[in-house]
């Protein structure tokens, strides 16, 4: 059997859920019901216009990209620390305080909806980017304490030293000599919290109305008298695998590094 053979059916099987989907993004809703095509009979981009033109729509995805920035990058300026003193620091309970971020993790985020909800009608933050930045942050910064703190325990102490003894201070040593050496540890945390948090629904349905309402709980509510509009949702998944299409190419280097030397 040719070696090309397997490889060459894995992409294929791979790539075809996505070529289905693109294909129905310019059909009809009529044409997708009525029966099975390879390919548009009857080409349309009449469902990227809706979606292009239609405020609801693209500010679905403005909002999407708001929260799930502002939860990276959060999430990354608080792990960074914790990882460093987890990695150099020996304290009374510093495992089990390590396996208590990670339980928080496991957690599965139907848990929190309504604690979130009830706490961000009290205090003014129900239906902002934040309030969904800061519910993802609770299962996005022990996943990256996690994984930043292998790539720092990877690192030796004598880095640490040497740098004290040349006169740096912590915040000089940490971000000019430390954290460069750590780049794909960062870049696998960050592609991690990113697509965590680009994917997940339930909170950012329970914890938005309007203003800051993402694409995800967008495409849930296409129904109209006839049905789902089907060409529709299929456009919208087309565009919504482009922001992670792009964060895998910038990061696909880091994510490398990170499967053979870090915690991934």
């Amino acid at each position: 059997m040719p070696r090309w053979l397997v490889p060459t059916l894995y992409i294929f099987f791979l790539m075809l859920p996505i070529y289905w989907l693109l294909a129905m993004s310019f059909k009809t809703t009529n044409e997708i019901l009525g029966g099975f095509t390879l390919w548009p009979q009857e080409f349309t981009t009449e469902n990227y216009r809706v979606i292009f033109t239609d405020p609801t729509w693209y500010w679905g995805y403005f909002n999407s990209l708001i929260y799930v920035t502002i939860n990276t990058v959060i999430s990354l300026a608080v792990a960074l620390p914790a990882a460093y003193a987890f990695s150099r620091f020996r304290f009374t309970g510093d495992k089990h305080l390590f396996f208590w971020l990670l339980t928080n993790r496991m957690a599965p985020p139907a848990v929190f909806a309504l604690p979130f909800l009830q706490l961000y009608s009290s205090v003014g933050l129900f239906d902002t980017h934040i309030a969904v930045a800061l519910a993802h942050c609770l299962f996005n910064i022990p996943l990256a304490v996690w994984i930043l703190e292998g790539f720092m325990s990877g690192v030796p102490k004598e880095l640490d030293e040497t740098a004290y003894v040349d006169g740096h201070s912590f915040g000089s040593f940490f971000f000019k000599i430390f954290v460069p050496t750590i780049t794909s540890g960062i870049g696998v945390a960050a592609f991690f919290c990113f697509m965590f948090s680009w994917v997940e629904l339930l909170l950012a349905k329970t914890l938005t109305a309007v203003e800051a309402k993402p694409i995800a709980a967008i495409m849930t509510k296409t129904a109209s008298s006839s049905g789902y509009e089907l060409g529709l949702l299929a456009a919208a998944g087309c565009l919504t695998i482009i922001p992670g299409a792009f964060v895998i190419y910038f990061v696909r280097n880091y994510i490398a590094k990170g499967f053979a030397l870090g915690r991934v």
